[in-house]
């Protein structure tokens, strides 16, 4: 087993070989071109077989296409035992799956080494969420009299008003908004298109973003960006996520909050109000109903929280 210190630093190893490379990017050519997949899920496989390519040439001296199944349950067991969680094990396994199975399909390997390695079973994790008072608390956070509190309100509104993805957030164009017909054309995971309401509140927000923060953050060459920076550049999915805690921190939030806090809280209050789950489905852009279905177990909640605080007999 190669392992020595001066291996595990050789820049020639950390590089990955040729082989390693070019099976590596014809199968995110070939992800890319079959199943339209975001920037974003390309950059986690690569990600995941790149780790996956130096761990085998550091401590095996051997390629992707040579890995065998012993090889890959050791790198996922020394994965774990540096602190790697269930959800992030399963994800690689994932990754490693797809890779070998399309290696086999386009004959490069006889078999696949990822077969009959179980995935870690996962417990059914609830998304971070906010009550509804708590979202009044945080939208009424950015002072509205400046060109970047009011951007944020208007962000923040929108995601509450649509239950958009970050992504979809940051990502989308002015002409995606239809203000005279009340709706905004999403462009989704899998390039899947959909329309969903924004509701008088946001649109009001909207109009005045446009007509005030916008065009006084507005520098050079037009930006086709909905939400811009200060100097005129579409912002990124960081950017967000700091503006989020920044105003969940002065709104006195102190749950543990993530991207699409919003997102989650625009599903469950729907539920709550008695929303229809298919419906929901619809608006979140979900392909597959399950993924939905776990708002239903947050909406229970809250529910059995409301009957123990406030029933006599709870």
């Amino acid at each position: 087993m190669a392992n020595s210190t001066g291996m595990m630093n050789d820049p020639a190893v950390q590089a990955l070989h040729p082989d390693d490379l070019g099976m590596l990017e014809s199968f995110l050519d070939a992800l890319w071109m079959e199943r339209g997949l975001s920037g974003n899920t390309l950059k986690a496989y690569r990600s995941d077989l790149e780790g996956l390519a130096r761990w085998l040439r550091r401590h095996h001296e051997t390629h992707l296409h040579q890995a065998r199944r012993e090889h890959l349950l050791e790198y996922i067991a020394q994965r774990v035992q540096q602190g790697t969680r269930p959800r992030s094990t399963a994800r690689l396994l994932s990754s490693l799956r797809r890779f070998y199975q399309y290696q086999v399909r386009e004959k490069r390997l006889d078999a696949d080494p990822s077969a009959r390695i179980d995935a870690p079973k996962l417990g059914r994790s609830l998304p971070a969420t906010l009550t509804e008072e708590e979202v009044e608390k945080l939208l009424l956070m950015p002072p509205v009299g400046d060109v970047i509190g009011l951007r944020d309100r208007t962000m923040m509104e929108l995601m509450y008003a649509s239950g958009l993805r970050v992504s979809e957030l940051v990502t989308l164009g002015l002409g995606q908004i239809n203000l005279r017909q009340g709706v905004v054309r999403v462009l989704g995971k899998g390039s899947k298109e959909r329309l969903v309401p924004l509701g008088g509140e946001a649109i009001s927000w909207i109009e005045r973003y446009l007509g005030e923060s916008r065009p006084a953050m507005t520098r050079g060459p037009a930006c086709e960006a909905v939400f811009i920076t200060r100097r005129g550049t579409e912002l990124t999915r960081q950017a967000f996520w700091h503006v989020i805690k920044r105003h969940a921190r002065r709104a006195g939030i102190q749950k543990h909050l993530s991207p699409h806090t919003l997102r989650h809280a625009f599903a469950t209050h729907l539920l709550n109000h008695g929303a229809d789950l298919r419906a929901v489905q619809m608006l979140l852009g979900h392909s597959d109903l399950s993924t939905t279905q776990i708002y239903t177990h947050i909406a229970r909640e809250r529910l059995k929280d409301l009957h123990a605080r406030h029933h006599p007999r709870g």
